[in-house]
């Protein structure tokens, strides 16, 4: 490598290049096909805030979330007062916060593509179970923390310096954390 190279490649260890909208919407894409459950938070009718786990359908994509729940549940009512919704998924080193608007579905056509046996546990009626719906997000916005892989690694060793030397570290690295628009 001449001198060049190694400044490039220096400069670009410290401050990675910025990822295309599209490189962060699949970096997003990605991070939450790698999830089963989210927390899908709602507004209450007394203005508060409200979590609940739900499983993620298998079918969702950054065009829809798709999560599975009963007709009658307080959630749906919520929903039906406020559609503003946000998602949040995370285990041990990866975080998505998905805000979105989120709808009620009835749609036979979408619970029998959507299906999953696992559903049934609480649709003791299979598909075709009365209670059966389908809360469908549509994204509006999100922001992904990922800490995984080389890209771990380095905020590691980032945390590392920052401790040693007393300065907050840097977080330049849009594969580490990014705002995605959607």
């Amino acid at each position: 490598m001449n001198r060049e190279e190694t400044t490039e490649a220096t400069a670009t260890a410290r401050h990675p290049p910025a990822l295309s909208d599209a490189e962060k919407r699949e970096r997003l894409r990605a991070l939450i096909g790698e999830f089963d459950t989210a927390m899908l938070v709602t507004l209450t009718a007394k203005g508060g805030l409200r979590a609940r786990p739900l499983s993620l359908s298998s079918a969702s994509s950054l065009d829809a979330l798709y999560f599975s729940t009963a007709i009658d549940s307080g959630k749906v009512a919520e929903l039906e007062a406020d559609p503003r919704v946000v998602v949040c998924l995370q285990d041990k080193r990866r975080f998505v916060s998905v805000s979105g608007v989120a709808r009620v579905e009835r749609d036979r056509a979408l619970i029998d593509r959507l299906w999953s046996e696992s559903w049934r546990i609480w649709f003791p009626g299979g598909k075709d179970d009365p209670s059966l719906c389908v809360l469908v997000v549509e994204p509006t916005d999100a922001e992904y923390w990922d800490l995984t892989g080389s890209v771990g690694l380095s905020y590691a060793f980032k945390l590392a310096k920052g401790y040693l030397t007393g300065t907050r570290p840097a977080e330049d690295d849009e594969r580490q954390n990014a705002k995605v628009p959607l």
